[in-house]
């Protein structure tokens, strides 16, 4: 037997150019001023909450102190506030989710006669700013006695994410080879028995992505809590924050920057925990054979 030499093809490099060198510098610099803007109010917030005498302006504090978080972890400025946007968030997230799933399968998997139509009305959905229609909706809520409360306001903001989860849910969907239902449709197994036991395991990371997304959108609103929410028991933490602005331009600057600090935690705690209940991205993988 002759031994078989492997002989790998030349693998040319090509210098970079000076016309590419000056774009790879001018993009980098861009990249560079971009970070800036958004790491100099990082940098004030995290320096402002532990400096008892912040100001406006970013300067270093002259003695670290959590003299602000102790004024600030009260029920009624911090707790309160915090666990009514964990309600508004997680109930507008779950029925959003919920419905947008339910929305999508048809969509991706049934040639319907209006989808083209359908998805275009889906599309203008998530064009539509939420206050141009405040007006009607706040008439629809009175009418409905549904002021002050926290079952309508769910039902308000689930309804205004459903266009854009749906868009995101159907996406998502697409890429679940339906081979796999059908394998289940021989074995007997119903529609909604595939969508919960085939095609939902399946796209976990992007349910994760649409949860996510619906969730933050909720945890930030500050308008919709402000129109439809009166009781300050029932206002969500968006709403809560401007009771560190005075009157007469007064700020508490230290106590403001120490509650967006746990404002913003539970945001990035929960995109952690999410990503790591959902998996990866190779959930399909050796699903299909061939």
């Amino acid at each position: 037997m002759s031994a078989t030499t492997l002989v790998r093809p030349a693998i040319s490099i090509t210098p970079a150019t000076p016309r590419r060198r000056v774009a790879r510098w001018l993009s980098s610099l861009v990249l560079m001023g971009i970070a800036v803007l958004f790491l100099v109010p990082l940098t004030w917030v995290v320096l402002s909450a532990v400096d008892p005498q912040a100001t406006v302006s970013l300067t270093f504090p002259g003695e670290v102190s959590g003299e602000n978080f102790r004024a600030i972890l009260t029920p009624e400025l911090t707790f309160q506030p915090l666990l009514n946007s964990l309600v508004l968030s997680l109930g507008t997230g779950v029925v959003t989710v919920l419905a947008a799933v339910l929305a999508a399968y048809p969509l991706s998997r049934y040639q319907l006669r209006f989808r083209r139509s359908f998805m275009y009305g889906i599309l203008f959905g998530t064009c539509l700013p939420i206050t141009a229609i405040m007006v009607p909706v706040y008439a629809l809520f009175v009418r409905l006695s549904l002021l002050d409360s926290m079952a309508g306001t769910i039902a308000f903001l689930a309804a205004s994410a459903l266009p854009m989860a749906i868009w995101m849910a159907k996406n998502f969907m697409d890429s679940v080879p339906v081979s796999l239902e059908e394998a289940a449709w021989v074995d007997g197994a119903g529609a909604m028995q595939t969508l919960a036991r085939i095609v939902v395991p399946l796209m976990r990371p992007g349910i994760a992505v649409v949860f996510i997304f619906v969730f933050t959108q909720a945890w930030g609103n500050f308008f919709v809590p402000f129109v439809l929410l009166f009781d300050p028991a029932l206002q969500p933490a968006a709403v809560a924050i401007y009771q560190f602005f005075g009157t007469y331009g007064t700020v508490a600057y230290g106590q403001l920057a120490a509650f967006s600090i746990l404002y913003a935690a539970p945001v990035m705690l929960l995109y952690l925990v999410v990503q790591r209940l959902a998996g990866g991205s190779f959930a399909l993988a050796g699903a299909v054979k061939g």
